[in-house]
């Protein structure tokens, strides 16, 4: 629990539920102090409820001057760590300054919440979605306790879903067509395409195809950026002919990906990449890298 009171041991105890947190379906997520916890998973335009219980020690009884639960969604930057950017900010008053002297339940309710990003844990930047009761007091310090929740939105299949085709070329050395069958994949997808080598010159002793993931954060001159290769699928090895084609079938669900994520809240940004690499006898590298789209498929529709 989190309490911000100073030094002192919390006069109360505060737990908050959700209505239907034992049927609902949970994920793990790494909280502040590096563990991890399960908590519950919500969609967009979904319906928060639950109690907020409120216990004093007994013995003991609390001056307050009202109690408050807040629906925040926020990113924060971990360069500018401890400054929270408030997408979302919901409040609902629980109760009116008093006391409290014995366990007191509030119930509370945030209706269709627009919910717009997916919460995101990134290398230099987080995107949650809390709940916070806070017990304000005049002089020795609010108490405030915290549940973390998780959102995950979902895509119907696109509509349309171009297939990538690009070429790499060394001049008179090597020519080479690549060509995958779609440009967006879902997290559970399978990329599948063809190589083909019109032009081989060079002695080539391997060829890998690399998934990235590339997190920019910031602006200007505070932007950063770190690329992360997630998966390294080898798609040949030893020289290939003129004329030889390889083919090309990559299961994305073994590895952790999420959706793209473009400009949220004018703070980061999460896109993918296929890069093709090839390695020659010298080993030295050519790179060949292509964007692409990641959405969270709608469990009822159909895999594609």
């Amino acid at each position: 629990m989190n309490y911000i009171i100073g030094a002192f041991k919390p006069p109360c105890d505060i737990s908050i539920t959700f209505s239907d947190g034992r049927t609902r379906k949970q994920v793990s997520i790494k909280k502040d102090n590096g563990k991890t916890a399960m908590v519950p998973v919500f969609q967009s335009l979904e319906t928060i409820s639950g109690e907020v219980s409120i216990a004093p020690v007994p013995g003991k009884r609390i001056e307050h001057m009202g109690v408050k639960i807040e629906l925040l969604g926020q990113i924060e930057l971990y360069f500018d760590r401890g400054n929270f950017y408030d997408f979302t900010s919901l409040v609902r008053e629980l109760d009116v300054p008093g006391e409290i002297y014995e366990r007191k339940t509030y119930p509370f309710e945030f209706s269709t919440v627009e919910m717009p990003y997916e919460s995101y844990n990134g290398t230099n930047v987080r995107l949650r979605y809390i709940l916070k009761v806070t017990i304000g007091r005049n002089y020795v310090g609010n108490i405030v306790e915290y549940r973390d929740f998780c959102v995950r939105n979902y895509s119907p299949v696109p509509t349309i879903n171009n297939s990538i085709k690009m070429e790499v070329g060394i001049e008179d050395c090597l020519h080479i067509e690549f060509e995958y069958s779609k440009s967006k994949y879902h997290l559970n997808d399978v990329i599948i395409g063809k190589i083909y080598f019109l032009l081989v010159r060079i002695k080539i002793k391997n060829m890998e195809l690399e998934i990235r993931r590339r997190e920019s954060t910031g602006s200007g001159s505070n932007t950063y950026v770190e690329t992360e290769t997630l998966a390294k699928f080898e798609l040949m090895d030893g020289a290939p002919v003129r004329g030889e084609s390889i083919p090309v079938r990559l299961f994305l669900t073994p590895y952790e990906l999420t959706p793209t994520y473009r400009n949220i809240n004018n703070k980061f940004s999460v896109k993918y990449y296929l890069n093709l690499v090839l390695v020659d006898e010298e080993d030295r590298r050519y790179f060949k890298q292509q964007e692409i789209t990641m959405y969270r498929l709608l469990e009822s529709a159909p895999a594609s």
